[in-house]
C-alpha cells in the first residue's frame, strides 16, 4: 500500500479561509479543493472498511467523500484542533451508516443467520493469545461449510455492527473525543451534490498544464505518494510537493473564474 501524503498544514490554511470568508462562491471552491487534497484519507478509510464486504470499493469511496465534505462544513477548531481526526470520524461514520442501511434492505437467507451464531461462537473459541481471529478457511473447515458461506456471514455481521454515539475514542495524538457531536445531519450534503462537485473538479483539472495535471492525478486519484511520483517522473520529492501546491492553487483560481464567467453570462 502507498504511503498517503497529505499536507494538513495547507488544508488548515484553506479551512481557516473557508470558515472566515463571507463569499459563498469562494467557500464552495475552497471546499472542493480541500476534498481533492484530502481524498487519499477517504480512500484509505474506505478500503479498510470494505476489506471484508462485497460492496464495490468505489461506491464506498463516494459515500466516504460525503463524510469528508460534512467534516469540512462542520469542523470547529474549538471542538477539535485536529482536522484529520475529525474528518476520520465523519468519513467512517458515513460509510458505516451506509453499510448498515444497505444490509437492512437485504434479507439474508435464514441459514446465514443460523450459521452466524456458530461462526461467532467458534471465532471466540479459536482466538489466539494475541486476540487474532481464525481465518475464513479454518472456520469453514471446522464448521464443515464453504469459505463462501463464511464470507457471507462475516459480511452480514460486519455491517450490523454499531458505533455508540457516546463512545470515547483515543487517537494516536492522545486526544480523547466522543462521537456524539461528530455525526452530521444527513440532509446537509448528499451523494448527488458530491457528484456534481466532482464533475466541476474534473473539468478544472483538464485545464491544468500537463505537468501539473500529472502530479494531481497520480497523487489524488492513483494514490501514489510524493516519493513514488518523484521516482516515476525522475524529479525530487520537493519538486512534486511544489507542483501539487501550485496545481491546487490554480484549481481554486480556475473554479473561481468559471463561476465569475457564468455569473457574467447571466447578466
Amino acid at each position: 500500500m502507498p504511503e498517503y501524503t497529505i499536507n494538513y498544514d495547507e488544508i488548515g490554511e484553506w479551512l481557516n479561509l473557508y470558515k472566515t470568508t463571507k463569499d459563498e462562491k469562494q467557500k464552495k471552491h475552497l471546499q472542493n479543493i480541500i476534498v481533492v487534497a484530502a481524498m487519499p484519507l477517504v480512500k484509505k478509510i474506505a478500503r479498510g472498511l470494505a476489506r471484508r464486504n462485497t460492496d464495490p470499493v468505489e461506491d464506498i469511496i463516494q459515500v466516504g467523500s460525503v463524510g469528508l465534505v460534512k467534516a469540512i462544513q462542520l469542523y470547529n477548531p474549538k471542538v477539535s484542533n485536529n482536522f484529520r481526526t475529525y474528518a476520520t470520524y465523519l468519513i467512517t461514520g458515513e460509510i458505516r451508516h451506509y453499510l448498515r442501511d444497505k444490509v437492512s434492505m437485504i434479507k439474508a437467507p435464514r441459514e446465514i443467520y443460523e450459521l452466524a451464531y456458530r461462526v461467532n461462537k467458534l471465532m471466540q473459541q479459536l482466538k489466539d493469545a494475541e486476540g487474532n481471529e481464525p481465518s475464513e478457511t479454518i472456520l469453514a473447515e471446522e464448521l464443515g461449510t464453504s469459505v463462501g458461506k463464511i464470507k457471507e456471514v462475516i459480511d452480514v455481521e460486519r455491517r450490523k455492527q454499531t458505533i455508540s454515539l457516546d463512545q470515547i475514542i483515543t487517537t494516536g495524538n492522545d486526544e480523547s473525543l466522543s462521537l456524539f457531536d461528530k455525526i452530521a445531519d444527513d440532509n446537509h450534503y448528499n451523494l448527488e451534490t458530491f457528484q456534481e462537485d466532482k464533475i466541476l473538479i474534473n473539468d478544472a483539472i483538464q485545464k491544468l498544464d500537463e505537468k501539473l495535471q500529472k502530479v494531481v492525478i497520480m497523487n489524488y486519484f492513483e494514490d501514489l505518494s510524493q516519493t513514488q511520483i518523484a521516482a516515476k517522473l525522475g524529479i525530487s520529492q520537493m519538486q512534486v510537493s511544489r507542483r501539487l501546491k501550485k496545481a491546487l492553487n490554480m484549481l481554486l483560481n480556475i473554479l473561481s473564474e468559471k463561476e465569475n464567467k457564468r455569473n457574467d453570462e447571466r447578466l
